[in-house]
C-alpha cells in the first residue's frame, strides 16, 4: 500500500492557537489577522469586537473569499449584520464562532480547496 501526504490545497494552514496568538504556516501572529486560503496573512487592525466597523469587512471583501469564518475570541460573540452588509450583498457567507472553532473549521475548508478566509479577533 502506498501512502501519500495530503497537503492543504489552499496553501495556508493554522497550526496552533491560544488566547493571544495564532500560528499560520508556523509563523506566530499576536494581533488580529485575516488568513486567506492562499496568499499572505494580513494584519487586521482591530482588537475588540466593539471596535469593528464596516471598513474592517471591506478589507475582507477585497480578498474575494466565498466564505468567511469569523473567530470572535474566547467566547462566541456576534457582529451586527449592518457591519458586514457588503459581504451579504456580494453573496459571501459568514459564520461566527469562537476562535478555536474558527481555526479548526478554516483548516478543514481550506484543505478541501475552498476559497475560505479566517478573520480572527485577537485581543491586544
Amino acid at each position: 500500500m502506498k501512502f501519500q501526504l495530503d497537503e492543504p490545497q489552499g496553501g495556508n494552514s493554522i497550526s496552533r492557537h491560544d488566547a493571544q496568538t495564532v500560528w499560520v504556516n508556523g509563523q506566530a501572529h499576536a494581533r488580529s489577522v485575516l488568513v486567506p486560503w492562499q496568499g499572505e496573512v494580513q494584519a487586521w487592525d482591530v482588537q475588540r469586537l466593539e471596535d469593528l466597523g464596516e471598513q474592517h469587512f471591506a478589507q475582507i471583501l477585497a480578498l474575494k473569499p466565498e466564505l468567511v469564518v469569523f473567530g470572535s475570541g474566547a467566547k462566541l460573540r456576534f457582529v451586527h449584520p449592518r457591519l458586514y452588509r457588503a459581504l451579504i450583498d456580494a453573496r459571501i457567507g459568514m459564520d461566527t464562532m469562537d476562535t478555536a472553532a474558527a481555526c479548526r473549521t478554516y483548516n478543514v475548508l481550506a484543505s478541501e480547496g475552498r476559497s475560505v478566509l479566517a478573520a480572527l479577533l485577537i485581543p491586544g
